[in-house]
């Protein structure tokens, strides 16, 4: 396996999800792209967001203003940034993309010919999974590369 896609979300179990993936490509010798989807700005400034992103204790949005495309891509790129200098690799590669998130990552993933998929799976409320659905079950169903799925729901 030569390049590893490593799917982020703004939720603070990103940082579980950047470095499991990240140790998984260290273990391959495999190039890391890590990736971040944005969707509508009004996801961003519902009440339900938080725009704390992972990585407790140095992750901030800055000066960023939420509420347009354009903010949202440099806030996502500083969270790619932040993430990228956490794990402490030069040579990890960045993406912004716009869209349906599952979408965009299959897309991404066919385009850049990655060899794996990473991402967290984290329960979300049921009117939210009827909603939108699974981000991760519809990556794993509709992906022709393997699948590297990491479990994030807190345990009790």
């Amino acid at each position: 396996m030569k390049k590893v896609l490593i799917a982020l979300d703004y939720n603070p179990t990103a940082q579980k999800v950047a470095e499991t993936g990240f140790s998984l490509a260290k273990a391959m010798n495999a190039e890391v792209i890590l990736v971040h989807v944005i969707s509508d700005p009004v996801y961003y400034s519902s009440a339900e967001y938080s725009p704390i992103m992972g990585f407790d204790g140095f992750m901030d949005t800055g000066p960023f203003q939420l509420d347009n495309v354009d903010g949202l891509k440099k806030a996502s790129q500083h969270f790619l940034d932040k993430s990228k200098q956490h794990l402490g690799d030069k040579t990890i590669k960045t993406l912004v993309l716009e869209g349906d998130f599952a979408e965009s990552i299959l897309k991404t993933a066919k385009d850049l010919h990655v060899d794996i998929i990473v991402m967290g799976s984290h329960s979300r409320r049921w009117l939210e999974e009827i909603l939108m659905g699974s981000v991760t079950e519809k990556v794993l169903h509709h992906s022709s590369v393997p699948l590297f799925i990491i479990p994030t729901k807190k345990q009790r």
